[in-house]
């Protein structure tokens, strides 16, 4: 099982404008020749964990998650406006990188690491 950790999460709450949105993606990329399912638990702060999320990610293909957008078996959202953190599990040996775009601000800011 390979298994992936990113630590700081956190979806604003709030957008400034309608062309930019805040959001968070995970972009995942499957060179093998198998597809990938990919398993997702949040931990929070202040309580229990959420799981039940999942991504296919099919062979040979890239696929660009947006967190706001998924929600979990029983159709949970993601909460926003609540630091969280995010570890994938999945068979297959993928390539992650997550992002955060931030557009409270006018002057918008986003983050981006490979994971």
């Amino acid at each position: 099982m390979n298994k992936w950790y990113i630590p700081d999460c956190y979806e604003p709450g709030i957008s400034n404008g309608t062309a930019y949105v805040s959001h968070e993606a995970v972009c995942f990329l499957n060179e093998s020749d198998k597809d990938a399912e990919v398993k997702i638990t949040l931990y929070f702060e202040d309580r229990p964990k959420m799981e039940g999320f999942s991504c296919a990610v099919p062979a040979e293909r890239t696929v660009h998650l947006r967190l706001d957008k998924i929600k979990s078996a029983d159709g949970t959202a993601i909460p926003k406006d609540t630091p969280y953190a995010m570890v994938l599990e999945s068979e297959a040996c993928l390539k992650l990188q997550y992002t955060r775009v931030d557009t409270t601000q006018k002057e918008l800011a986003i983050s981006t690491t490979m994971v």
